[in-house]
């Protein structure tokens, strides 16, 4: 589909079915996160795939959000490698965000429902998945298909006027 399709087709989904995300829809979800644009190209991120039974329960002691996806990736911050300015200053957490949001497009042109739902410094997360010091989870992707009982989001279409977020300078 069309880009402009895209964007505009893309909303939250809070309940999945249990139906099973193929095996090459998500390889091509995690290639659009491969080829996101991060600071200096320095691809500071990481991304856990949770997909098995024990991976399931883990991430849903965690975390509460995972609505039921078969597959959820959660996208983390690499700081060990990133571009910093300084110690608070990492890019790290925001080149998840857009490796994130490059993954949901493209789930969203491959007919896959998604959500971004927030993880940013999720201690448990850390330890249930025995992370890496430096690894920081940043969000999770729930991923698969809206079950027939979830009607989307009534705010999805509820949008600020352009004037109201953009001025000229």
């Amino acid at each position: 589909m069309d880009f402009e399709t895209v964007i505009r087709k893309r909303e939250s989904t809070r309940r999945f079915s249990d139906k099973k995300l193929e095996r090459d829809k998500l390889e091509q979800i995690l290639e659009a996160g491969r080829l996101a644009p991060t600071a200096k190209n320095l691809q500071d991120f990481k991304i856990y795939i949770v997909e098995s039974e024990s991976a399931i329960k883990k991430l849903d002691e965690a975390h509460p959000c995972r609505y039921g996806a078969p597959t959820s990736p959660i996208v983390c911050a690499d700081n060990r490698n990133g571009f910093s300015t300084d110690e608070s200053h990492k890019s790290g957490a925001i080149d998840a965000c857009i490796v994130a949001t490059h993954m949901m497009l493209e789930a969203t042109n491959l007919d896959v429902d998604n959500i971004w739902t927030w993880a940013w410094g999720n201690t448990k997360m850390m330890q249930e998945f025995a992370m890496p010091e430096g690894v920081e989870p940043v969000c999770v992707l729930p991923l698969g298909y809206r079950a027939e009982e979830d009607h989307g989001s009534k705010n999805h279409g509820v949008r600020k006027e352009i004037a109201e977020l953009v001025e000229y300078i």
